[in-house]
């Protein structure tokens, strides 16, 4: 079946459940979730698969073992591409979509290839551009974990210190709920964000 939005539904289960977010409340609307939520994030994943490759739908559950917090239950459903390399990301909440791609958390050799890139007049200079280019456009530049000073090496006055610190690289986009959301328009607005 061809992806068409989320209805109405999918953000007002997740409304409610900010307010009940219980294992009863949860069995008593799991039909709710399977049709307004998972069945469209399924045809979403299976829309883009071609020219974004396989994508994979998050789990409901939160793993509540170490946090104070102990709602069940997510209160956002999630999917991502499944590849090696950078990755495309969608989440659906009550309050819209965020949309983004990167690499969310760099592997030792990768970090230091991204900043040996940052610490290069003409590739650091570049990358800075495209991130305030960006920036300006309302998206949003972040990683997993930024480092509070400078890493080891770098001087605390180096002009882009800002993306040296970071341990990561994604580009985000939070788009406030909206009635093209629950229409094919949809599918175009988060490929256009991924490319």
């Amino acid at each position: 079946m061809a992806f068409r939005g989320w209805p109405q539904e999918a953000f007002e289960f997740y409304e409610e459940l900010e307010t009940n977010n219980s294992r009863d409340w949860w069995l008593a609307h799991k039909a709710t979730y399977d049709s307004a939520v998972k069945a469209p994030m399924e045809e979403l994943m299976a829309a883009v698969a071609d020219e974004f490759g396989p994508m994979r739908l998050f789990r409901p559950n939160r793993d509540v073992r170490f946090s104070k917090d102990k709602s069940p239950y997510k209160t956002a459903a999630a999917a991502m591409t499944a590849t090696d390399g950078a990755a495309c990301y969608v989440q659906l909440s009550s309050e819209g979509l965020m949309v983004g791609g990167g690499q969310y958390h760099l592997a030792s050799d990768q970090l230091t290839r991204f900043r040996d890139a940052i610490a290069d007049d003409d590739t650091g200079t570049a990358l800075a551009q495209i991130c305030d280019d960006l920036r300006s456009d309302g998206y949003e530049v972040a990683a997993a974990e930024t480092l509070k000073t400078a890493p080891r090496g770098w001087d605390k006055d180096h002009p882009r210190i800002d993306l040296a610190r970071m341990k990561g690289a994604v580009v985000l986009t939070h788009l406030p709920r909206a009635k093209w959301m629950s229409t094919a328009k949809a599918l175009g607005r988060i490929t256009d964000v991924w490319r």
